[in-house]
């Protein structure tokens, strides 16, 4: 419990961090209705027209943004399985390794389901601020020709469920990264279900669904910082304290067994990562162009500057340090990428590479909890320091002077809110559900099974 409160205040402190001027992004505004054209004057004498009530305008298929979203979605898919499945396949040790990837691949039938029976109508339906409506239950009444889109971008509605599922699958997956080579399968299942529906849907319509409350307020997350990063970091570091450390954490070789699975699956998730970024314009535009390129500048100035610190550090640069610096600098600019420009997004990779090698290393020794595959060091310390740096380096016309920064102290505030609400709710509820799951089955595999291994102890396999 000590490791969890001395969590929780440095989750607080890192909020403040690189706090500095920033800007209100004019893409949170409501978008102004057009309005009707003037009628032309006439003879003062002569008597006024009546209204004429404009003719409702039917929603009529953009194919080149559908296409665009259709691609996307296979792309965000593409980094759980195989992208992810691989990643954190290739850190565990040998006996664990298919245990790890069925935890991505099970994961993402399970969510698939859990989505379309509620998840995707609690987080994008209208409801209230807090939570979405019941009226998609089991996706009810959407139908073939149903439009969705806020600002004219005419995608059915399938495709932007779709493509919103994808992100509801890699969160959760995410998470299993933290209780690598110790979580019951039954429980790992019971938990991400409950975890879907109780923590990730709220939160994402709070961020992004129709009326919610911290949309309302300003917060900017363009595609996933605390909605998919902060909020699964969090829950990964409360399930590593809670389930407590590995056999052997820190006296045993846990070396990673096959570093050409992790960088695979690091490479996989860069290229996954443009869907996750480009693709949250919902539209083949040019703010999904500009998306693009701040993902690939971040990603690259983090895999250096992550590459640097540990040569510096170490003596040596590492094929797993660069790789997971690829994936810090993901993380960071993921609430970022449709605000800021190519300049933000080189300072918010380099930022976020050099802070997350010490989430991963000084931070996880000097709390003493054992987070198998540094979910929380590089997702959730990536997300905290991406969503606050989206503040300092948003800019007020994306479309007008690329790399020109403007300053608005006021977004700061906005955002440490929108990571502090988020760090407080998922902390508190992942915390209620896994204590509800170990008190009725149980979480954690015996003593015997972790030395066994889980491939043969929990699937009755094993990789020669």
């Amino acid at each position: 419990m000590k490791q969890l409160i001395y969590a929780l205040a440095l989750l607080l402190s890192l909020g403040f961090y690189g706090a500095a001027p920033a800007i209100a992004d004019e893409a949170n505004q409501p978008v102004a209705e057009v309005p009707a054209a003037a009628v032309p004057a006439t003879d003062a004498a002569a008597p006024a027209a009546e209204p004429v009530a404009p003719a409702p305008v039917a929603q009529k298929l953009d194919s080149g943004n559908t296409a665009w979203l259709l691609t996307s979605t296979a792309l965000v898919l593409f980094m759980t399985i195989p992208g992810l499945a691989l990643f954190y396949g290739g850190m565990v040790r040998k006996k664990n390794v298919l245990a790890t990837l069925m935890q991505s691949f099970s994961i993402t039938a399970l969510i698939t389901v859990i989505w379309m029976v509620a998840g995707y109508s609690l987080a994008f339906r209208p409801g209230s601020a807090w939570l979405g409506g019941l009226d998609r239950l089991f996706l009810n009444g959407m139908g073939v020709n149903d439009m969705a889109g806020t600002d004219g971008q005419n995608i059915p509605e399938s495709v932007f469920m779709m493509f919103q599922m994808t992100f509801a699958i890699i969160t959760p997956a995410l998470i299993a990264g933290a209780f690598a080579d110790r979580m019951k399968f039954s429980a790992m299942l019971w938990f991400m279900a409950a975890w879907s529906l109780l923590v990730y849907s709220p939160v994402a319509h709070w961020v992004w669904g129709v009326g919610g409350w911290l949309a309302g307020m300003g917060v900017l997350d363009y595609a996933g910082g605390t909605v998919v990063h902060i909020n699964a970091g969090v829950a990964g570091l409360v399930a590593a304290i809670v389930l407590g450390k590995r056999l052997g954490y820190g006296r045993e070789p846990m070396a990673p067994h096959n570093l050409v699975l992790t960088i695979v699956g690091a490479a996989m998730l860069w290229v996954g990562w443009f869907g996750f970024n480009a693709g949250s314009a919902l539209g083949a535009d040019g703010r999904a162009g500009m998306a693009m390129a701040v993902t690939q500048i971040a990603t690259a100035g983090a895999a250096l500057s992550w590459m640097i610190a540990e040569w510096m550090g170490k003596g040596k640069p590492s094929v797993l340090g660069i790789a997971s610096g690829a994936v810090a600098g993901l993380v960071a600019i993921t609430p970022a990428s449709g605000f800021v420009g190519p300049m933000g997004a080189l300072i918010i990779g380099l930022v976020a590479g050099g802070v997350c090698f010490w989430g991963a290393t000084s931070l996880k020794r000097m709390l003493g909890y054992d987070d198998s595959l540094d979910a929380f060091g590089v997702h959730g310390i990536g997300g905290i320091v991406g969503a606050i740096l989206t503040g300092v380096f948003a800019m007020k016309d994306i479309g007008g002077t690329a790399g020109m920064l403007e300053g608005n102290s006021g977004q700061v505030v906005t955002q440490l809110l929108g990571v502090g609400v988020t760090v407080g709710y998922s902390l508190v509820m992942t915390f209620i559900i896994l204590k509800a799951i170990d008190v009725v089955i149980g979480l954690r595999v015996s003593e015997e099974e972790e030395r066994e291994g889980l491939d043969v102890a929990l699937h009755g396999e094993h990789v020669e």
